[in-house]
């Protein structure tokens, strides 16, 4: 299951060295729902490997969403030594999210 990531515990987890990946979502988007599967079957995937967490916009996450400038959920954001390295808005097939996250290691 994904981590859950809040404006607490968001510079703890991007301080841990590993890649992240952020997937922001809102409790009354359907289009979440159908990536929030995914999202924790990757999160068991690359556990060790890589930090996947699912931010709520609408709940503690707000101000990592407009930190980021996150206008729509789903977005997914990756990061790479704490950097953002890329972007997908929308919902995503999990080869798509793989091909993405293969990509941080």
């Amino acid at each position: 299951m994904a981590l859950k990531l809040n404006n607490e515990n968001f510079e703890e987890v991007m301080g841990k060295g590993m890649p992240v990946v952020i997937d922001f979502w809102a409790t009354w988007c359907g289009p979440c729902r159908m990536v929030s599967p995914i999202i924790d079957e990757l999160a068991e995937e690359y556990d060790g490997k890589v930090i996947i967490c699912k931010c709520d916009v609408g709940e503690d996450g707000d101000e990592i969403a407009a930190q980021y400038r996150v206008r729509n959920v789903p977005t997914i954001l990756f990061f790479k030594d704490g950097a953002q390295v890329d972007k997908h808005v929308g919902t995503a097939d999990k080869e798509q999210l793989k091909a993405k996250i293969d990509a941080l290691l």
